[in-house]
């Protein structure tokens, strides 16, 4: 029988990159209704009420396509690279950092050019005929963990921290005022901590740019710009010193909201507007009567940035502005039309009129830019070989900076999210916007190139958060249901490949978040891009029998060498919650459960993973009990042990995980309909940084944790 042909509206659908057919997370094929294709290709520009509407996008598609291939070529070391072209075959390379080559093209094809390979990664100048062109040419695979640390082998471990909830010792009641959560300087105090013990790198939670003005909106997922840092992180000592700060606490009205209460909780718009008030006044006396060596530092980093920094700055004086009239929840959508034009007359004259004030939060940039580097260089000064590892959002809040600055890079009226599966049943909108992926192909991946960039200007290391959103990323219509969506595909191979450049430029690692709904075939491209996934100690989950029973866990010798290994995600139950049912209890408060008999399989469930894991630590040698039944109280050690003997290059351990604690630091999912939810994002450890391995349970753990990581 013949198959039949796509109708025209799925054609479009697929030269768009809508997968309007796929696989979901319970082996179920579903197929995506007409209507949402229609909505969301008219949100991706590109009309389908009829069909000659469609031809007149079909044929918009193709032409975007020709243009596209002559932005950037992205090819990789080793490899002939093909472009489009004719004309004379005779070229020169000028190589990045130095060097030419010379030669001749060959044919590859109707309209394509080939030419020899090139001997070393980088971002070369190809000169063929009247065409000048740029060569992306990424290395064959990332930087290993072994390169980073200046060993042949070896197995090397982690720690990972959420950067808000370190605690400093300070006893001055006026300093305290300024300390209710983490800082850059904490983010080094602790790399060096840890780097005493052993430890190669710490992994912290993403400090992109926030909303400064509404320090409300705190998750870390949810920037306002990924090119620029999160301003409440900075230590108002690190770069003027702590005369500097003194000062503007003793000036006339400082340090007049008094010490702040200690607690194990942060008070972010406390915090923020404590430390933004001290931060004003430091850049008052800092332009009046600033060192002159710093004031040239700060005006070279201004110049550098350039527009992206002027355009930030500006965003974040505007939304001030407009926080005090409209609420914190304002967006750039909510501002006058005239506003709403990074590059137009308003916003010019707007920042004329309030130079001091757009200066201000240049000023913030700068100093968190170099509190971050401080940062960096204590952990590599501490003896880390990788440093700091960076957490890269998968996207950007579109009330924000970035939005506003960038709309011509990023999918405007759609969010991004996951689709139904095991754990969500109703599926995720997180609220966010993303990269356009015909925008990135028509820009030679310029803004994505940038975000990299930013990301690893100061780590040895990035984890790139839901990483599969480089090969597809479930797109749902501004007011849908999380459900309604669809899936867009991106350029996978392109985009691994910058990756892997930008990694190899910055010698630095890279580790995907892969968990979720995986495509076929994309963890081995991952793995052959040397780019390291994640073992996660809850999913390392099988089943003994082909009927599915027996729940059993992977034992660690069986576990990827390509992954990284770690107990939890910050999205995840630690040990200690994990096993006394804390997450359980959590989702039973707040209704997630469903009826009561809903709850009670989940607990019963719980037991026999338990159960389960119990006897695979036996299995796995890991503890010396014979008890079949599993201990009351969470085998931590044991478990710390297991996960760290496994084959992975790097082992990453949870600080939550080291200390025992119980809550994870972000439940997902709605907030209670009444009634204080889980306190995700404001948990402050219960020590200081100068502490955390002080206490001999926690010299336990990482005892259990080197004793298989084998440091060369």
């Amino acid at each position: 029988m013949k198959k039949r042909a796509p109708s025209p509206l799925y054609q479009l659908a697929e030269a768009a990159g809508l997968q309007a057919v796929w696989e979901d997370a319970f082996g179920d094929t579903q197929q995506v209704d007409e209507s949402v294709l229609r909505d969301m290709l008219g949100r991706l520009h590109l009309p389908s009420g009829s069909d000659a509407q469609i031809r007149e996008s079909l044929a918009a598609l193709r032409s975007e396509s020709v243009s596209a291939d002559a932005a950037l070529v992205i090819g990789e070391v080793g490899r002939a690279l093909v472009f489009p072209y004719t004309g004379p075959l005779s070229y020169e390379v000028n190589l990045d950092g130095g060097g030419q080559v010379r030669g001749t093209a060959s044919i590859a094809g109707p309209g394509l050019a080939a030419i020899e390979p090139l001997p070393r990664p980088g971002y070369h100048s190809l000169s063929i005929g009247t065409r000048e062109l740029t060569l992306a040419v990424a290395p064959q695979r990332c930087p290993s963990v072994a390169d980073c640390n200046g060993t042949g082998g070896g197995r090397a471990w982690g720690v990972a921290v959420q950067a808000y909830g370190l605690r400093r010792n300070e006893t001055n009641p006026q300093w305290q005022a300024l300390h209710g959560a983490g800082d850059y300087t904490l983010v080094g105090q602790a790399a060096a901590a840890a780097a005493r013990h052993g430890a190669s790198a710490l992994a912290i939670s993403p400090v992109h740019a926030m909303f400064s003005a509404a320090p409300e909106r705190y998750s870390p997922y949810s920037p306002s710009s990924r090119l620029f840092l999160n301003a409440a992180y900075i230590d108002p000592a690190a770069v003027l010193g702590g005369d500097a700060m003194l000062a503007a606490l003793r000036d006339e009205g400082g340090g007049d909201a008094g010490p702040a209460p200690v607690s194990d909780y942060i008070d972010w718009p406390d915090v923020v507007q404590r430390r933004l008030q001290v931060l004003r006044r430091m850049y008052v006396q800092f332009c009046h009567s600033g060192p002159e060596a710093l004031l040239t530092a700060y005006r070279a980093y201004r110049s550098r940035s350039g527009e992206a920094l002027e355009s930030h700055a500006r965003y974040e004086a505007l939304h001030a502005m407009y926080s005090r009239q409209l609420g914190p929840e304002n967006g750039w959508g909510d501002w006058p039309a005239a506003l709403q034009d990074p590059r137009g007359a308003a916003a010019e004259d707007y920042a004329a009129a309030h130079g001091e004030e757009v200066g201000f939060h240049a000023f913030l940039q700068w100093l968190a830019d170099e509190g971050l580097a401080e940062a960096q260089q204590a952990a590599r000064h501490a003896g880390m070989g990788v440093g700091l590892i960076a957490d890269l959002a998968i996207g950007t809040d579109p009330r924000g900076s970035h939005a506003w600055s960038r709309k011509k890079e990023i999918l405007v009226g759609v969010s991004v999210g996951a689709p139904p599966d095991l754990y969500q049943a109703q599926g995720q909108n997180w609220g966010l916007t993303a990269f356009s992926p015909r925008a990135l192909q028509s820009s030679g991946y310029a803004a994505f190139i940038e975000t990299l960039r930013a990301a690893l200007a100061h780590a040895g290391g990035i984890r790139i958060d839901h990483i599969l959103g480089l090969a597809r990323m479930w797109v749902i219509a501004d007011g849908a249901q999380a459900r309604q969506g669809v899936y867009l595909r991106y350029p996978l191979d392109d985009m691994l490949r910058l990756v892997a450049l930008e990694a190899w430029r910055h010698k630095a690692i890279v580790i995907g978040e892969n968990l979720g709904t995986v495509p076929p075939g994309f963890n081995e491209k991952l793995e052959e891009k040397g780019i390291m996934g994640m073992s996660v100690l809850w999913f390392e989950q099988k089943r003994n029998d082909e009927n599915g029973a027996g729940l059993a866990y992977t034992l660690p010798a069986d576990w990827p060498a390509s992954a990284m290994a770690t107990t939890t995600t910050h999205d995840l139950p630690t040990v200690e919650g994990w096993w006394a049912g804390r997450d359980l209890a959590w989702r039973e408060r707040l209704g997630e459960a469903g009826e009561t008999p809903g709850a009670q399989q989940a607990r019963a469930q719980r037991e026999q993973e338990k159960t389960a894991l119990w006897r695979a630590l036996q299995a796995a040698g890991c503890t010396t009990s014979k008890l079949s039944a599993a201990p009351e109280a969470a085998p931590r050690d044991e478990i710390l042990s297991f996960v760290s003997s496994a084959p992975s290059a790097l082992c990453v351990v949870p600080v939550e995980d080291l200390l025992g604690l119980s809550e994870q630091p972000n439940l997902p999912g709605p907030p209670p309909a009444q009634g204080p939810g889980h306190p995700n994002w404001v948990q402050r450890l219960p020590v200081p940084v100068d502490q955390l391995f002080d206490e001999p349970s926690v010299q336990r753990s990482v005892a259990a944790v080197i004793h298989n990581r084998n440091p060369a």
